[in-house]
């Protein structure tokens, strides 16, 4: 064989090798989460490549770099073939045209009647499915049964409206030593909408309309809220470090046994059990000023971005997750909330705890916009600006008014 033969074999090998390293490439069905949904997501993956042909590729994000990330694959036409996303950017996403309709296969699951109900409303759009939940968070209010103990409370009977939070936290920081009866991250506009806005809601009033488009920050019942708060941080119920925790303490300062309540998630009760055994601990719903609760519903839904190379595997996977065995096997067992409202005895039965955050969380709301980013989540946003103003500053008529007309402004920008 002379050396062009050989060289044009060997070039016809090389081009078999990459034709197949891209066909296995473009066979690879590829998923991206955020970093919270990492410990659910990656024994689910390797549970279904072991069961299944098509292989799926898990790619973590770090949460804050998860949207930006995403927008730029969806502008350069390069989209994983499933997404897992907070359930409170599918508005945004939707409306942007970067998810797949699947409003028939979606009515069309036997279950479909018992997913999530805030999951659902936020994936809807025009009457138009376009993601399905994935993994859930119910917010709640944690306090320390010891502490209310030696205040002399009961730790069986936890508070039902604002009055009884409040007497409660006096009696606890009485205790001294460095204890408060109450802690929230203040600088934290995600901390917020998840622990403040129940108060709001389980007191009859909203931030929002209904439709999104629309702030209701005017409403009596934020105002209250909001003095209820402040009532709470100038009379010392509160440690000075709430007013500019951004979220790195959200749980850690319950966690050094001297707080007596704090707002919350479900995810606190594992973590208590598992790292702080020696932390006597119960839960109970957000109440409202004179009874009535609230819990802001929460967690990631799961889509297929347009422009996905294997759409139907891609659902495939999304039903298969929503399926009893793997509902019950890798997120109720584990711990984290069912999406599957009938599927809640196998996640609460070994602990009635557990029972008081299912339900908030099949209660709960989340409120719906495609500006949700620039309204809540934005630290420097209206929203942190108002518990911030009116929390710490004092003049809570001022800052409700603030930013009511900043949450309209950015509501009706394009």
């Amino acid at each position: 064989m002379n050396f062009s033969g050989r060289a044009t074999l060997q070039l016809g090998a090389s081009l078999l090798m990459l034709a197949s390293a891209w066909a296995q490439a473009d066979d690879n069905v590829t998923f991206w989460v955020r970093m919270q949904d990492s410990a659910v997501a990656q024994p689910l993956v390797k549970a279904w490549n072991g069961s299944h042909k098509e292989q799926i590729s898990l790619t973590v994000i770090p949460n804050d770099d998860f949207i930006t990330k995403f927008g730029t694959a969806a502008a350069s036409g390069n989209v994983p073939d499933i997404l897992a996303v907070d359930l409170i950017y599918v508005p945004q996403l939707a409306k942007a045209g970067q998810l797949t309709d699947i409003t028939d296969k979606a009515k069309a699951l036997p279950f479909a009647n018992t997913l999530s109900k805030a999951h659902m409303r936020l994936a809807n759009a025009n009457g138009r499915q376009y993601a399905l939940p994935f993994s859930a968070e119910g917010s709640v209010l944690l306090y320390n049964k010891g502490l209310y103990k030696k205040a002399g409370l009961d730790p069986n009977n936890p508070p039902k409206d604002w009055a009884t939070i409040e007497a409660n936290a006096k009696k606890i920081t009485a205790l001294g030593g460095g204890v408060k009866g109450f802690y929230f991250s203040g600088a934290c506009g995600g901390c917020q909408i998840f622990t403040f806005a129940p108060y709001i809601w389980a007191s009859g009033g909203d931030i929002l309309s209904a439709d999104g488009k629309t702030a209701t920050l005017d409403k009596p019942q934020v105002k209250d809220a909001l003095e209820f708060y402040h009532r709470m941080w100038s009379s010392g119920q509160i440690s000075a470090g709430s007013k500019t925790d951004n979220g790195q303490n959200f749980i850690n300062t319950f966690l050094t046994g001297k707080v007596g309540m704090v707002g919350t998630g479900a995810f606190a009760i594992g973590l208590l059990k598992r790292e702080h055994p020696e932390i006597d601990f119960g839960i109970t719903p957000f109440p409202g000023e004179k009874g009535g609760t609230g819990s802001f519903a929460g967690g990631d839904s799961i889509a297929i971005p347009k422009g996905s190379k294997h759409a139907d595997v891609a659902y495939q996977f999304m039903t298969w997750c929503l399926s009893d065995a793997v509902q019950t096997e890798y997120f109720a067992k584990n711990g984290s909330i069912p999406v599957r409202s009938d599927l809640g005895p196998a996640y609460y039965k070994d602990d009635p705890r557990l029972k008081i955050a299912f339900d908030a969380f099949s209660a709960g709301q989340a409120p719906y916009s495609d500006k949700f980013p620039q309204l809540i989540n934005d630290n420097n946003g209206p929203w942190a600006t108002l518990v911030q103003d009116a929390v710490y500053g004092g003049d809570v008529n001022a800052a409700v008014k603030k930013a009511q007309t900043r949450f309209n402004e950015i509501l009706s920008s394009k």
